[in-house]
């Protein structure tokens, strides 16, 4: 054989093996597709399943609480919105549930409390079970919410707690005229208009029903900013219109109204609150409305904290629906939330101040509280003149 013969039969030899070797990957790089397939699809499947989600309960006129359950849990559960139930049952951000409370799930409407039994006159104390309230207890033993308050020297103000001893008087409830409020009303004309409060009532819902306002109710009935009310309370809505006087607190003033300079930051923020608003065409009312919101919320500052998971200029709580910790403090974002509307970020989860029905024709502090369900709801009306002028300035 000659050098030449040799070196050709080396060179098909060399390039035969990688022929070998690549016939080998190709098989097996043509037989993978196959197998990864088998593999994949059962995958899919099991991965299928749990994205149907099951559709939310059809909410009751009523639900009782359950231990573990929250306000914004129950909302989920039903698809309803957190705020809406707040609004439904006279409850703050601030306000706390137990379990065996009673909450009214639909608009208008309150749990019926259940008739009181025939008074035996036998049971000399009762020992406090959770879930009781003193309204419950005083129904269950045919007597009256001020009988076992004055019987065991307490306010309304006052928190019972299970095991504690309450007294019973054991007589039949007084009607609801003849009951002493903590707080003495003012005097009322004869012939004035008046409603019994149900569970679940509130003085702004009230307020709506009889055509009058918050701050009327509070001088009607002589009580003070964040007065609680109670079922059976019979309130003033409306006083007579001739004989006695009127209430001198009847004609109410306008809030005493604050004042106050913007730094650098604040007016900043005030400036992105006033052109979220022109972007959205809101009235010049709704954009004062928001200022004034935000300088009680926040001192018209963006804020990383507040009470509980509140954040950002309105303290909007991310448990309660608002949106993530990160949209909360984003200041454009949280601003078109509180202004709401068809063109509201965040949807139907929250509800902002385009959504309240007859928000123009509120008052100043009652629209913002409408929105913020706030344990201090007069506040709001404090900054309004101070408002009107931050829109002058910085719009």
């Amino acid at each position: 054989m000659t050098t030449h013969a040799v070196a050709r039969r080396t060179r098909y030899i060399q390039l035969g093996v990688p022929a070998a070797v690549l016939g080998t990957l190709s098989a097996a790089i043509a037989a993978t597709p196959a197998a990864a397939e088998a593999v994949s699809s059962p995958i899919e499947r099991l991965q299928s399943t749990p994205t149907r989600l099951a559709p939310a309960e059809a909410p009751p006129a009523s639900y009782t609480v359950q231990p573990g359950d929250t306000i914004s849990s129950i909302a989920n559960r039903f698809a309803l919105r957190t705020v809406d139930v707040l609004t439904w049952n006279g409850l703050s951000w601030r306000s706390v549930i137990y379990p065996g409370q009673t909450l009214s799930l639909t608009a208008g409407t309150a749990p019926t409390a259940p008739a009181a039994p025939a008074p035996t006159g036998s049971a000399a104390t009762h020992t406090v079970a959770a879930g009781d309230t003193v309204f419950s207890i005083a129904q269950r033993h045919g007597t009256s919410v001020d009988a076992v308050l004055a019987a065991n020297g307490l306010t309304r103000a006052s928190v019972i707690y299970p095991g504690q001893q309450l007294a019973l008087t054991g007589s039949s409830a007084p009607p609801p005229a003849a009951a002493a409020p903590a707080t003495p009303p003012a005097p009322v004309a004869a012939g004035g208009q008046t409603h019994a409060v149900a569970a679940g009532d509130t003085l702004f819902a009230i307020a709506k029903k009889y055509g009058t306002t918050v701050a009327q109710l509070y001088a009607l009935n002589g009580l003070a900013s964040g007065a609680i009310i109670y079922a059976g309370q019979n309130l003033v809505v409306a006083a007579a219109p001739v004989t006695a006087p009127a209430p001198a607190a009847v004609t109410t003033a306008p809030p005493a109204q604050l004042f106050a300079n913007l730094d650098a930051e604040q007016a900043g923020n005030a400036s992105i609150i006033i052109r979220v608003g022109r972007d959205l065409g809101v009235p010049d009312r709704a954009i004062a409305i928001a200022l004034a919101t935000a300088m009680v919320e926040s001192s018209m500052r963006n804020l990383s904290w507040g009470d509980r998971d509140s954040l950002g200029l309105f303290q909007q709580r991310p448990s309660m629906g608002w949106g993530t910790p990160e949209q909360a403090v984003d200041p454009d974002r949280s601003t078109r939330v509180f202004y709401g509307g068809s063109a509201d970020p965040n949807g139907a989860a929250s509800r902002g101040l385009l959504d309240i029905p007859g928000w123009e024709s509120l008052r100043f502090t009652d629209a913002a509280q409408a929105v913020q369900i706030s344990a201090y709801p007069e506040r709001y009306g404090q900054w309004e003149t101070q408002a009107h002028q931050w829109l002058s300035q910085h719009g």
